[in-house]
């Protein structure tokens, strides 16, 4: 089961590893697990050992054990938290995803439906992939909705472009979450200057 009992380290960065950091913090060292990318964050020109740093945390306790994954930003913490909720999807795996992928990069994905992508993480396979894809996709739009930058929702600048093409393709026939979908995997494609009528 989960628990938030730590949300948040900030401390010294006493060591690192290959997939964790030791963070002390008043005088107590904190394993936390990272991804690659935010261990890069953490070992960078501006930070490495010594240096003071702060991670969104998420804490895993377990009858045997308790482990804290450790993110650069809680974007990144709440993409883990939906990974690690789809069958099949561990927090090795999960950590493997955005190692591989940035929360932008993960949001275009799925809502355009990419696998491909999704199986550059190690330990994701194409059958993996379209469970992540569709266990996900309908919490994606939602949140692409409220936070279309952090999850990755267009790649069109005008959101009204966008809602266009979506109230077009539902007026249609087409669900609202096919018609998100759809109309970002085709902004992803057109670009920026994609017309309505394009991207329908």
């Amino acid at each position: 089961w989960y628990n938030s009992m730590i949300a948040k380290l900030t401390g010294i960065i006493d060591s690192i590893s290959e997939d964790s950091a030791v963070i002390e913090v008043a005088g107590v060292g904190y394993l936390v697990f990272c991804s690659a990318r935010t261990l890069k964050l953490v070992s960078g020109d501006s930070a490495g050992v010594g240096s003071e740093i702060s991670l969104a945390v998420e804490t895993h306790v377990r009858e045997d054990h308790i482990h804290l994954y450790g993110f650069a930003n809680s974007t990144e913490r709440d993409w883990f938290k939906l990974l690690t909720k789809v069958q099949g999807v561990g927090a090795k795996v999960a950590l493997a995803i955005l190692s591989a992928l940035s929360p932008k990069d993960l949001g275009d994905a799925v809502l355009g439906e990419d696998k491909s992508i999704l199986t550059r993480a190690q330990g994701v396979g194409p059958r993996l992939a379209v469970r992540i894809l569709s266990e996900l996709r309908d919490k994606v739009v939602e949140r692409a909705v409220v936070r279309p930058i952090e999850f990755g929702a267009s790649s069109v600048d005008e959101p009204a472009t966008t809602n266009d093409a979506i109230s077009a393709l539902v007026n249609l026939g087409y669900p609202r979450v096919d018609a998100y979908g759809a109309v970002a995997h085709a902004a992803q494609q057109l670009g920026q200057k994609a017309t309505v009528e394009a991207l329908v």
